[in-house]
C-alpha cells in the first residue's frame, strides 16, 4: 500500500515525487516506468544536452509559448516558473546556463547531468523507482471508509491513495484514462518540419536566414471549417528559417508547426506557405529599391548582392525570377525586377508532408483542460487523481518550454497532494 503512485518516470513524474516526499519525508511513494530505463526523453533532448527551461521569467510573457494551454498556465506560471526551476537545479548542484536564443541547458552540455540530479534524489528521499511496470489498468476501489486507486501490473496490483499520471502522449494510458470518465482530445503531431520539393531551395541544405512564413489558408475544408478556416487565417510566423535536405526547418517553422497542429493536419499536410526572406521590405518598397540600385549598378545582378540575405539563396532567387546569370543592372527590364522583389518578399512554396523533428515527437493533444483544477492539477472528474505533463492537452513551441511545463504541472500536483495528506492526519 502507497501513499502516493506516479504513473511515468519521466520529466514531470520525477520532479512531483521529489517534491513531494522533501514536503513529507515519510511519505511512501514509487514511481513507475514502463520501460527500462527512466527519463528518456530528457536523455534526447536538445540533441543531448537537454533544454532544461526557457529565460522567460515573466509568466504573462512565458504563457504565450503555449499554443494549447496558453490561458490555463497563466496561473500555474504565478505559482512556479522558469526562475524556480532554475533555483531547484542550483540548489542540487546543477548550475544552468543560458544560449543566445534564451534555451537554458545544464553547465554540463550533458543530460546525464540532469539525470543523474533526479535519480540521486529519488535514492536520497527513499522514493521507490520501479522499471519494466507497464500499466494494464487503473480503477478506483472503496476500502472499508477509503477511496483507493488499484493500479494493475502484469497479474500484480498495487495500491494508492493518490495518483499522478505523468506519463505524456501514451494512447494506452490515454484510453485508461477515458474510460474512468475523462475526456481525450485526439492527438496530432505538433513540432514538425516541412517537407518542400523547389529549385529554389534545393541545394543550399544547412543555409539559414531570418525570414516570415504565412501558410495560405485552403479555401475548401472538410469537418468543422469554419473553425479552421479562423485558425489557419492567423496562422504566421517569424524567426530564423532552416533549409534542409527535405524542405524547411528551423525556429520559424517549428512556431508555425505547433500554432498550426491541428489545422496543418485537417490539410493532410499539404498547402503553400507564402516566404518573405526581406521582412523589413515589401514588394513595392522593394522594387523601388530595385529601381534605384539600377541607376547606379554597372554590374551583373548575380555579382551585386544589394540584401541582407545568403549569396546562395540570392543567386536562386534570381534565376528563378527568370533573369539569365549575365544580365547587368543597366540590362534588366523592370519586370524582371517586380519578378524578383515577389520572389523575395512572397516566395510561395508547396507543402507535400511533414518530418518529426529530431527525436523530440511531441503531440499535441490529451485530457481535456476544461477537466482539470489548475490550481492543483487535480481532476475535476474524480477525486485524488492529479496530471502533469504531456498527458495533458499542453504543448509548446520548443523543447525547453515543455519541459517547463512538465516542472510546473509536477510542482502544483506534489503540492496538491501534499496538501490532501496533511488533512488526513
Amino acid at each position: 500500500m502507497y501513499d502516493v503512485l506516479v504513473i511515468g518516470g519521466g520529466a514531470a513524474g520525477f520532479y512531483a515525487a521529489i517534491h513531494i516526499a522533501e514536503a513529507r519525508p515519510n511519505t511512501k511513494i514509487a514511481i513507475l516506468e514502463r520501460g527500462k530505463e527512466v527519463l528518456t526523453k530528457v536523455k534526447i533532448s536538445g540533441g543531448g544536452r537537454c533544454n532544461v527551461t526557457h529565460a522567460e521569467f515573466d509568466p504573462k510573457e512565458l504563457n504565450k509559448n503555449y499554443p494549447r494551454g496558453e490561458k490555463e498556465l497563466l496561473g500555474p506560471f504565478h505559482t512556479y516558473a522558469s526562475g524556480d526551476t532554475v533555483g531547484f537545479f542550483e540548489e542540487r548542484g546543477v548550475s544552468l546556463k543560458i544560449e543566445e536564443d534564451g534555451r537554458m541547458f545544464p553547465v554540463s552540455n550533458s543530460s546525464q547531468t540532469i539525470i543523474d540530479c533526479f535519480v540521486s534524489e529519488t535514492e536520497r528521499l527513499g522514493i521507490e523507482v520501479k522499471i519494466l511496470c507497464p500499466v494494464s489498468g487503473i480503477e478506483q476501489m472503496q476500502h472499508k471508509d477509503d477511496t483507493l486507486w488499484r493500479v494493475k501490473i502484469a497479474e500484480n496490483f498495487l495500491l494508492a491513495k493518490y495518483l499522478i499520471v505523468a506519463t505524456g502522449s501514451n494512447p494506452k494510458i490515454w484510453k485508461y484514462i477515458e474510460e474512468l470518465g475523462h475526456t481525450i482530445v485526439p492527438p496530432v503531431p505538433s513540432l514538425f518540419t516541412f517537407n518542400i520539393k523547389d529549385d529554389r531551395i534545393s541545394g543550399i541544405p544547412g543555409l539559414s536566414t531570418h525570414a516570415e512564413v504565412t501558410v495560405i489558408p485552403k479555401k475548401k475544408l472538410g469537418t468543422n471549417s469554419k473553425k479552421v478556416k479562423l485558425e489557419s487565417a492567423n496562422l504566421i510566423s517569424d524567426g530564423p528559417l532552416l533549409i534542409t535536405h527535405w524542405g524547411v526547418s528551423g525556429p520559424a517553422i517549428l512556431k508555425l508547426s505547433a500554432w498550426g497542429a491541428r489545422v496543418l493536419e485537417q490539410y493532410n499536410y499539404q498547402f503553400k506557405i507564402k516566404v518573405n526572406w526581406v521582412t523589413e521590405y515589401h514588394k513595392d518598397g522593394l522594387l523601388e529599391l530595385f529601381l534605384k540600385v539600377k541607376q547606379d549598378e554597372k554590374k551583373t545582378l548575380l555579382r551585386t548582392k544589394v540584401l541582407d540575405i545568403p549569396k546562395r539563396l540570392w543567386v536562386n532567387l534570381i534565376r528563378a525570377s527568370h533573369i539569365e546569370d549575365s544580365i547587368t543592372w543597366p540590362e534588366v527590364s523592370k519586370q524582371q525586377l517586380s519578378a524578383l522583389a515577389e520572389q523575395l518578399t512572397a516566395s510561395v512554396f508547396q507543402v507535400n508532408g511533414k518530418s518529426t523533428f529530431k527525436e523530440e515527437f511531441v503531440t499535441a493533444g490529451g485530457i481535456d483542460l476544461k477537466e482539470i483544477n489548475f490550481k492543483t492539477y487535480q481532476s475535476k472528474v474524480l477525486p485524488n487523481l492529479y496530471f502533469a505533463g504531456e498527458i495533458i492537452n499542453i504543448d509548446a513551441i520548443t523543447g525547453g518550454f515543455n519541459f517547463q511545463n512538465a516542472w510546473t504541472g509536477g510542482y502544483i500536483a506534489a503540492k496538491g497532494v501534499v496538501e490532501e495528506l496533511n488533512k488526513v492526519q
